[in-house]
């Protein structure tokens, strides 16, 4: 393997934790927004609580380019940002300074992916790939993730002298398969679900039918190209996600003056092609669910600089471009040692991969989208298996994660947590709280090129609460209603199926008194509105603490040679962008 001194320098570990004291020191005051719930909003006057300023300030302030940073070393005036005494928000612009300045971006943890793949490609003959033209079996988000990922993974594997991958929540394989097909690696997709197992095993036996036959009609490169199943085509086309942009309805209510084209720092064109992109997604992960407004408002200003580039597929340099036009003279039949083997185990961190894999050897481990406390898991097992010398995850569903200090009045014999990782927040008995890790979900890149939050369902469900406390003599709701406003003609309508679906004596409340609940709550709409609009200017902030956890453990682990964050993916097309990378060091 090449010295790994050739590799990009990254933020040693007590630059991280001076980051993360700022950082922390911000959300002190910040965390109280995001742990708010939007059902609990008027029953516990989260607006009159937590901001000292009107609805309507925040959202034209939001509308606006926010400030620039005092000139210095980045430095947060804080107490501009909330108040000492009451904690509430004082200043919409210092909030949203204070928030860019704490993305990953802003902070300077990222190591940029082209130059990650120049170094990793060193004075290293690359694998060339296949380049038969591809058969369509992914959607536009997942074509996307595959190869953008694959082609790191595939560099990474090289460069360690790696033939084995091991991929970690492969769900449907679709990243295994094209690692095995496309760059000849043996890989052991391992999945809890034998459902998904078994499709994978399917799915895979099918595309390599294809991917054989169609070597034979064209070698054209594979980048660039969206990637289905012929029998999966059709059923895409039938199952609409929720959280796709475009199937949100529009609000009665919501939409005042935020409702157009707002962005006034890009080109018409520039954003039109940004929607087009976001037009052509189907189906998103479950924690991007649910999560959009309704109505788009200026966050384009709020974005770190360079936020949304074109990644590795679009921008290579004239080295990965020759190699590219090498590719396309070479022979296109998959290797006959490529090997993509679907398992079926539940992966914690103290799995034994020998149980799991007999043949297991020196490997990669790798995770797309590997959902709450299966990526923390991930780094662990690297750490403490020798085998694995290398490790390049992506996480997602960060509520789904489990957190040391959350309950702290329960007792539970969890052994290794979700969150917090490193030494350092261990220390601090730091909890972001379920609501909080909610929130990161939150896609400020998507809400900043057109697409929403559905306003009207959450305030509908915030109205629904203020009845149920008033009416039922119930504070905090276990239950969920679910998706029943999409099926809803008014907001009387959706009340009376909501308290059906929960249980509850709709006797008890008139329509003149559901009615009025509505009339009296909507002029104070345009506070829930602002406020969800904060949430999602803070979501980073909350992703960073997260994402700067990850590596911070990393660096403290001493038989790991180099570590760092890599924006892998567009984070309009797939918001949880960013993957954790490290090597282990060579005795």
């Amino acid at each position: 393997m090449a010295a790994l001194c050739s590799l990009p320098r990254t933020p040693d570990l007590p630059t991280l934790h001076g980051k993360l004291q700022d950082l922390l020191g911000f959300l002190r005051g910040a965390l109280r927004i995001s742990s708010a719930h939007t059902v609990d909003f008027y029953t516990q006057s989260v607006w009159q609580e937590l901001v000292d300023l009107p609805p309507e300030s925040v959202r034209a302030a939001l509308r606006e380019p926010p400030p620039e940073a005092e000139a210095g070393s980045g430095f947060i005036d804080l107490p501009r940002v909330f108040c000492e005494r009451s904690q509430k928000l004082l200043s919409t612009e210092a909030f949203v300074v204070a928030a860019r300045h704490y993305s990953v971006q802003s902070l300077g943890l990222c190591t940029p992916i082209e130059q990650l793949l120049t170094a990793l490609r060193l004075n290293k003959e690359q694998r060339t790939g296949e380049n038969v033209k591809a058969i369509e079996f992914m959607n536009t988000k997942k074509s996307h993730e595959v190869q953008e990922m694959s082609e790191l993974i595939c560099s990474i594997a090289d460069y360690c002298g790696l033939k084995q991958i091991i991929d970690v929540g492969s769900g449907k394989g679709y990243l295994s398969s094209f690692l095995s097909l496309k760059y000849g690696l043996n890989v052991y997709g391992i999945d809890s679900s034998n459902t998904n197992t078994h499709g994978a095993k399917e799915r895979n036996r099918k595309l390599k039918k294809h991917w054989n036959l169609n070597h034979r009609q064209t070698r054209v490169d594979v980048n660039g190209l969206a990637l289905k199943m012929p029998k999966e085509i059709g059923a895409q086309k039938e199952v609409k996600c929720k959280g796709d942009f475009e199937s949100v309805p529009k609000s009665s209510l919501g939409n005042q003056d935020m409702s157009t084209s707002v962005l006034p720092e890009f080109s018409e064109s520039k954003v039109s092609a940004i929607r087009k992109q976001l037009g052509d997604l189907h189906a998103q992960p479950l924690e991007e669910e649910k999560l959009y407004f309704e109505n788009t408002f200026s966050l384009m200003d709020f974005l770190p600089i360079d936020a949304i580039e074109p990644t590795s597929s679009q921008v290579h340099n004239t080295e990965i471009s020759e190699v590219r036009k090498q590719r396309r003279n070479m022979a296109t039949k998959p290797s006959d040692s490529s090997i993509y083997s679907p398992l079926t185990s539940f992966i914690t961190a103290n799995s034994e991969l020998h149980d799991i894999i007999k043949d297991l050897e020196d490997c990669l481990m790798v995770g797309l989208h590997t959902c709450g406390d299966l990526a923390p898991n991930t780094l662990r097992i690297f750490a403490s298996k020798s085998e694995v010398k290398g490790v390049c995850s992506v996480g997602c569903c960060y509520h789904l994660l489990s957190e040391e200090f959350e309950n702290q009045t329960k007792e539970y014999a969890q052994e290794n947590w979700g969150f917090p990782m490193c030494r350092y927040l261990k220390e601090e008995r730091w909890c972001c709280g379920r609501n909080a890790r909610m929130s990161a979900c939150l896609a400020l890149e998507r809400v900043a090129v057109g697409q929403g939050l559905p306003t009207e369902s959450l305030f509908y469900r915030a109205v629904l609460q203020n009845i149920i406390k008033d009416y039922y003599g119930i504070t905090k709701c276990d239950q969920h209603v679910g998706k029943i406003y999409s099926k809803c003609s008014s907001f009387l309508d959706y009340v009376r199926r909501s308290l059906k679906k929960l249980g509850l004596d709709e006797a008890k409340v008139s329509e003149e008194i559901i009615m009025d609940y509505y009339e009296k709550y909507k002029p104070r709409m345009n506070e829930l509105e602002a406020f969800n609009m904060l949430k999602v200017v803070l979501a980073p902030c909350i992703e960073t603490l997260i994402l700067l956890d990850r590596l911070c453990y990393l660096k403290e682990q001493e038989d790991v040679a180099w570590s760092a964050l890599v924006k892998l993916f567009d984070p309009v097309k797939s918001p949880r962008c960013y993957a954790v990378v490290a090597l282990k060091k060579q005795w």
